[in-house]
């Protein structure tokens, strides 16, 4: 039996499947998602929650970017400081709610749709690498620009 948390195969796949730089974005019930692209782990009205479906992803996904919707700053603080708080790679970034809907679903390479009902809650996340056993070998140099991803908390 498999060891890490994730035990649903589709969501595996998809967390496996990522490359350096490649958008997964964890959705809320409503977010208008291409078929090829869906991971559909709904169950009924906030089962599972975003924030559960997050934490669970975050827990074996290195990321070097996480994206939210302004809106969802402005609006639904109580969850963009929760989001915050998982956060402990990088700091959050937003761009408007429309560029979320209408660009980012394109370009994801997975959607996992949770059952949240949650105002502008979705998440995207792009895949990094495990900078350090990257840069672990003797003789390599780390750039500054990925320092800070050397030294993240585990």
């Amino acid at each position: 039996m498999k060891k890490s948390r994730i035990l649903n195969k589709q969501l595996n796949n998809a967390i496996a499947s990522m490359g350096h730089g490649d958008l997964l974005i964890i959705s809320d019930a409503g977010f208008p998602i291409p078929n090829n692209k869906r991971v559909d782990l709904a169950i009924e009205a906030d089962k599972p929650s975003i924030l559960e479906i997050l934490e669970l992803i975050m827990s074996d996904f290195i990321y070097e970017r996480v994206i939210v919707a302004e809106e969802q700053k402005e609006n639904n603080s109580p969850l963009y400081k929760k989001i915050d708080k998982l956060c402990d790679r990088v700091d959050i970034e937003t761009i408007p709610h429309s560029e979320m809907i209408g660009q980012y679903n394109e370009k994801a390479k997975y959607i996992v749709r949770t059952g949240g009902f949650e105002p502008w809650g979705n998440v995207i996340l792009y895949s990094g690498v495990d900078a350090p056993l990257w840069f672990k070998k003797s003789g390599t140099t780390i750039p500054d620009y990925y320092k800070d991803r050397v030294n993240y908390k585990k």
